[in-house]
């Protein structure tokens, strides 16, 4: 199987499994998963976020899932828990197809990670 197919195919049962657990099954977007990542990842649930912390939690998200591809590096947690990163390698640039193909393959490879999706 192709490598494009595979990854459409785990893409959107990932996107079946998430959107039934956290939406009444109307399909998240990519800024949503994203942003679920990024409460995961601070492992604070059963919070309310304001949208300046929605933001972070988004940007913790893509430092997580690009760590893998050497862009991002874990440096610490601060005293609230949140983790810092900080960059090693700057992204090249991309259009806007080929940043949704690299965010979603970074997605799908987090939670085959976690053993989510097979």
């Amino acid at each position: 199987m192709s490598r494009d197919i595979q990854l459409k195919e785990r893409w959107e049962q990932l996107v079946n499994i998430l959107s039934n657990q956290f939406s009444q099954g109307e399909d998240l977007d990519l800024d949503a998963i994203i942003y679920l990542i990024g409460v995961q990842e601070l492992g604070k649930f059963h919070q309310t976020y304001k949208k300046d912390e929605k933001l972070n939690l988004m940007h913790i998200a893509i430092c997580r899932l690009l760590e893998p591809y050497g862009y991002y590096e874990f440096e610490f947690f601060d005293n609230d828990g949140w983790p810092h990163y900080i960059v090693k390698e700057e992204l090249p640039p991309l259009k806007a197809g080929e940043q949704s193909v690299l965010m979603k393959e970074a997605i799908v490879n987090y939670f085959l990670e976690k053993k989510v999706i097979a």
